[in-house]
């Protein structure tokens, strides 16, 4: 039986200070990260020593020099929070890693919290800038100049599943969920067959099927095997092949059906070989098919759309759940599903309050026809970026939200406890509240640790291997009994 789901995503923001003409991205997003304040006291460094990202799930660790910053820059590059995520520098941009959840409205509620922790950082870094020039931040994919920067989810799964089948059966299936994924753009890049409008931001910037790396000549499949758990039991699925999506709707959809077919694959429930003939070709024309009436070329001889190839993945969910007792966020999950892809079949722009590429080519087809312009008009451009801008003000998404024009999965009330309160069924709960509890004392964190420095001892390193412990039906009783960190320690030991 599949284990359960537990995943997280890491977002990379886009970054810009208007009137600096010698902007630099990395002391931008240094000044950035540290704009942001909690109560906690207390400079905690990242432990680099608990990560191993050479590591490849197929077996071997590749040749490289694993990057470890010295303990200055460790703490100028990362914060931990203590809502349990990660906030910190990651090459040239912003990076915001929200804690590990349970499912996938709780994913939803958590990572819109990041939007909203970066924007409170870009105010408070602005009031540090000199006048005349202010920061800016979008939460998409490409700055429209060759670059790309991810949107990466994470999924726990059994170690022992092949992962030669994960491979087989996902494949298909990340080159066809643009359809409901994607969080649209104007023109293309990275020598694509030029357009005016497509599904993905990211599509343009995978060219191979499978390999490690995330920055250069990007996977649609990563192999990265470092579970930041048990590894004799679990996996960490990093999936780097998404777009940094605003809808509640469109996240919702993303990771709650990728999370089906992940427990789908470790139960055996796919049965059908729908093996595409060329899936790096595929996840670029598929993107540019906005009617969503492309055949691609199956390994066995057949042609199917993408919707097709969807709705047989959804076919096989449906048969799937209707032998198990699924949670109500789990069918949930499966109906919005098979909403969506009923409109996709009828017409994909019904879909123009729930789909991010959707929602942003009805956008922009109105500006264009009240204005007389065409997809060249450099106004049409400015209007994607627009999109994606994270002020509340000025940022096209949140304006379509405050209009009701954005189908809603979570409230603000949850969204704004998330930015301070962890999620209370994984080990985030342990971590964030040591945080807020221990800060001062609190040496180092990991996803999978946490170490302390306490009186004249020697750093003590707490292992957090089981996603599902450190919750707060757990640890409650334990943090209450240990008002110091040397308390939890002794208490742990006992």
């Amino acid at each position: 039986m599949a284990v359960p789901k537990v995943m997280g995503t890491e977002i990379e923001y886009g970054i810009t200070v208007k009137g600096d003409p010698d902007f630099d991205p990395i002391s931008s997003c240094v000044l950035l990260v540290n704009a942001y304040r909690e109560d906690h006291a207390g400079e905690i460094l990242w432990d680099y020593d608990q990560e191993n990202p050479l590591a490849d799930a197929r077996g071997f660790v590749v040749d490289g020099e694993k990057y470890t910053p010295n303990q200055q820059e460790n703490i100028a590059r990362n914060k931990t929070l203590v809502n349990g995520a990660r906030y910190y520098v990651d090459h040239a941009h912003p990076e915001y890693s929200c804690p590990e959840v349970t499912n996938v409205r709780d994913l939803v509620i958590h990572e819109k919290a990041g939007e909203r922790v970066l924007e409170a950082s870009r105010r408070e870094a602005n009031a540090l800038l000199p006048h005349g020039t202010h920061m800016l931040l979008y939460k998409n994919n490409s700055d429209q100049k060759g670059n790309s920067y991810g949107s990466h989810e994470n999924y726990l799964m059994d170690r022992r599943t092949s992962f030669k089948q994960i491979v087989e059966h996902l494949m298909p299936y990340f080159v066809t969920r643009q359809v409901y994924t994607g969080a649209g753009k104007v023109g293309s890049e990275n020598r694509s067959h030029p357009c005016r409008y497509q599904m993905s931001q990211r599509a343009d910037f995978f060219e191979t099927e499978v390999a490690l790396d995330t920055m250069v000549k990007r996977p649609i499949i990563n192999t990265r095997d470092e579970p930041h758990a048990d590894r004799e039991k679990y996996r960490r699925l990093h999936v780097i092949v998404g777009d940094a999506n605003l809808s509640e709707y469109t996240i919702y959809l993303r990771n709650g059906a990728a999370a089906i077919v992940l427990s789908m694959i470790e139960d055996g429930a796919i049965d059908r070989n729908l093996s595409l003939r060329d899936p790096v070709r595929g996840i670029r024309d598929v993107s540019q098919d906005i009617e969503c009436k492309l055949e691609l070329q199956l390994e066995n001889g057949k042609k199917l759309t993408a919707v097709q190839i969807q709705s047989e993945y959804l076919d096989m969910a449906m048969r799937w759940a209707s032998t198990r007792e699924l949670d109500a966020i789990t069918l949930d999950v499966l109906s919005k599903w098979q909403d969506v892809m009923e409109c996709l079949v009828r017409d994909p722009m019904e879909l123009d309050t729930r789909i991010d590429w959707v929602m942003k080519r009805t956008l922009i087809e109105g500006f264009m026809e009240r204005k007389s312009l065409d997809w060249d008009a450099p106004q049409v451009r400015m209007l994607d970026l627009q999109y994606h801008d994270l002020r509340p003000d000025k940022g096209l998404y949140y304006i379509l939200e405050r209009q009701g024009r954005a189908e809603r999965i979570v409230t603000d009330e949850e969204i704004a406890a998330a930015i301070h309160q962890p999620p209370q069924d994984t080990r985030a709960y342990f971590r964030g509240e040591c945080l807020r509890r221990y800060g001062s004392a609190v040496f180092g964190v990991n996803w999978d640790s946490i170490s302390f420095g306490v009186e004249d001892e020697s750093i003590k390193r707490i292992l957090m291997d089981e996603p599902l412990k450190g919750t707060k039906e757990h640890v409650d009783e334990l943090l209450e009994n240990s008002p110091t960190a040397a308390d939890l320690v002794r208490n742990l030991r006992a």
